[in-house]
């Protein structure tokens, strides 16, 4: 029988949900999960019997389909090594800058860190209640736009990946070799988000843009969150362009302003290895503090309900 609420302990402070008898992570109940996350954002699973093998298993359960980053190491068929440098990385919603915008992000505490080397988490909902007028009036009357450069290389793996799962999935009748994607199934992709462009570059780069309010609704509610990738990262890939999409530019003035306020709304997970968290990327961000354990061992994972 799947484990429900009373065959599991929840801390309403901190989002925990606890495992009495390390008991498996396919035994918990997907809706339960899926319902518990509606209500809290980002839920930390602590005290399960949990492994890489169980940490995909558990993604893929609760998932249609998985994403990606094309630009790390599968282990698995969901999970992928973090591996972002050791500096501090501020708060974003994992992909929120580009078209293909995951509905979850997931991660799995292999070995915790010493010390230090926290993730954050940041309720976009809590945030947007707490903002000023005048910069939520600015919010939703402009979206925000990101575009960005993207190598050829990364984004035929992103898309060979995608349409594989389609095909998996019955959406499509036929596997696609690697070498036989092309611009055109990337296009075809785009094209299913209106707010979506491309264009080609050289060397078989291209450069997409993506318009999207900086204050949106979750996959789960109704109710506007600041949720969104402007203060976020840019590790692997090219910096993207953030402005507003009358063209004007993100002032100085106004991104302190921003980190300052959530910032304020801002939790640390204090990583115990076992640990798995999973939050809603539609409506909460997340982060992470300055590596001071190299040692520290995660993996993450991306996918839509």
């Amino acid at each position: 029988m799947p484990l429900m609420l009373d065959e599991c302990i929840v801390h309403e402070a901190d989002n925990v949900v606890r495992s009495l008898e390390h008991t498996s992570l396919r035994d918990l109940d997907k809706k339960f999960i899926l319902s518990l996350l509606a209500d809290k954002g980002y839920l930390l699973f602590r005290g399960f019997d949990t492994n890489l093998n169980e940490f995909n298993c558990f993604v893929e359960r609760c998932s249609s389909i998985v994403s990606l980053d094309p630009a790390r190491e599968f282990f698995g068929k969901a999970a992928q090594k973090v591996d972002a440098g050791f500096d501090a990385v501020g708060l974003h919603c994992e992909n929120g800058n580009s078209p293909f915008w995951p509905d979850l992000a997931w991660f799995f505490c292999e070995l915790a860190a010493s010390k230090g080397s926290q993730t954050t988490v940041c309720d976009g909902r809590s945030v947007w209640q707490a903002m000023p007028d005048s910069y939520k009036q600015r919010f939703l009357n402009e979206d925000i736009v990101y575009s960005r450069r993207v190598e050829e290389q990364q984004w035929k793996h992103f898309v060979y990946r995608t349409l594989n799962q389609l095909v998996e999935l019955g959406e499509l009748n036929e596997t696609i070799a690697l070498e036989d994607i092309n611009l055109k199934h990337l296009t075809d992709l785009v094209q299913q988000n209106p707010s979506a462009s491309i264009e080609a570059l050289d060397r078989g780069a291209v450069r997409y843009y993506f318009s999207t309010p900086a204050a949106r609704k979750s996959v789960f509610s109704e109710e506007l969150a600041f949720a969104n990738s402007i203060l976020g990262p840019s590790y692997n890939y090219e910096a993207p362009k953030i402005e507003f999409s009358d063209g004007s530019m993100l002032d100085n003035e106004l991104i302190q302003a921003l980190s300052e306020l959530t910032e304020q709304h801002t939790k640390n997970i204090e990583w115990q290895s076992g640990d798995v968290v999973l939050i809603d990327n539609t409506r909460v961000m997340h982060g992470r503090r300055k590596i001071e354990d190299t040692k520290r061992c995660i993996y993450n994972a991306l996918s839509y309900i």
